[in-house]
């Protein structure tokens, strides 16, 4: 018996590591559930991978200073997961808080880093440029620590667990590079190979979901859909999406098509193709967003119905967090006394 128990942890040690994250800044939207929590759930399957889900809520507190609105968002984030069929016992499922070795490993990192690297970060980069923009003296007016150092703790996150995977956007392949380029430099410092180089996955049909406006579905263009919006409030959200002026009966393209793009992800391959036959044939939009609601809708509402049970009995999403710490620490715990080894802490 330890023999073949031997064989399953050697097995296990074989499969590639695969992490991912969301920032409780706000409630599940489609665009998340497309992009991030779909691909994850699909990986999450699969036996060659070891699996890490976490909430990133210390990353929430750079923009968010509401502590409660941030606990909703936390139990939101969590009971996302669960509702769609996140198994926690097969995966390390965690909030990011609850794990004290990545704050530790975080300043570690840090004092390897260049701040020229940090210096040229997307987001910090972008807040430089407003500033200039709106002609303030001081570059670096409102920007916090929080933002600056955003790339470091996103490394920390990664490293922590020797992830060798990071499915991420397109938006957020600097970041993998950049905790790729941590990672080497305190291998190379220190002479070891403690830490693992991630690689970022991306999934290119997923990369841009179009959110009500035709823009980019996202929080901070203020165009999201609610992903577990009750029907009524769906249906609303759906008859919103900004369409062209072009007849009924005039035939239409379903290239950068808000609705097809969106239902695609949602129906069947025959039930696209017919759809994509009545553009062809001509279709009012009011009927397209009609049956892009009744797609959507029938596919969340029993995910909806999990989704309220979970957050009317939060202990539940309490229970699995801490099973999830316990697993994770004991991770965590493993590849910070090599690095502080290695260190000479």
């Amino acid at each position: 018996m330890d023999a073949s128990k031997k064989t399953h942890n050697e097995q296990d040690k074989q499969k590639k590591v695969v992490l991912t994250g969301i920032t409780p800044s706000g409630i599940a939207h489609l665009g998340n559930y497309i992009g991030a929590i779909k691909p994850a759930l699909e990986m999450a399957k699969n036996d060659a991978y070891n699996a890490y889900f976490f909430i990133a809520d210390y990353h929430s507190l750079i923009k968010l200073w509401d502590p409660k609105l941030r606990q909703e968002y936390i139990y939101d984030i969590a009971a996302t997961w669960l509702a769609l069929g996140l198994d926690p016992t097969k995966v390390v499922f965690y909030r990011q808080s609850d794990i004290p070795e990545i704050a530790e490993l975080n300043w570690i990192l840090t004092s390897v880093t260049a701040k020229g690297l940090l210096n040229r970060a997307h987001a910090y980069k972008a807040a430089v440029d407003q500033n200039e923009l709106e002609g303030k003296a001081d570059l670096d007016s409102g920007i916090n620590m929080g933002l600056f150092n955003y790339p470091v703790l996103m490394a920390a996150d990664i490293l922590m667990f020797n992830a060798d995977l990071v499915p991420v956007g397109k938006d957020q392949i600097q970041h993998i590079e950049i905790a790729r380029d941590i990672a080497n430099r305190f291998n190379h410092i220190y002479k070891t190979n403690t830490l693992t180089v991630p690689t970022a996955m991306i999934e290119e049909k997923t990369q841009t979901i179009l959110g009500l406006d035709g823009r980019k579905m996202s929080k901070s263009y203020g165009n999201t859909i609610p992903l577990f919006a009750p029907s009524k409030k769906l249906r609303k959200l759906i008859m919103k999406i900004v369409t062209n002026s072009q007849l009924p009966e005039e035939p239409k393209s379903t290239e950068n098509c808000t609705i097809f793009s969106l239902y695609e992800h949602f129906a069947t391959p025959s039930e696209i193709n017919a759809l994509k036959e009545r553009y062809q044939n001509g279709i009012g939009w009011g009927e397209a967003k009609q049956i892009l609601f009744e797609k959507i809708d029938s596919v969340l509402t029993p995910f909806r119905e999990k989704y309220d049970d979970l957050m009317a009995n939060r202990h539940i999403i309490d229970e699995h967090l801490k099973a999830g710490q316990q697993k994770a620490r004991l991770e965590a715990q493993k590849v910070l006394s090599a690095v502080r080894k290695k260190a000479g802490i």
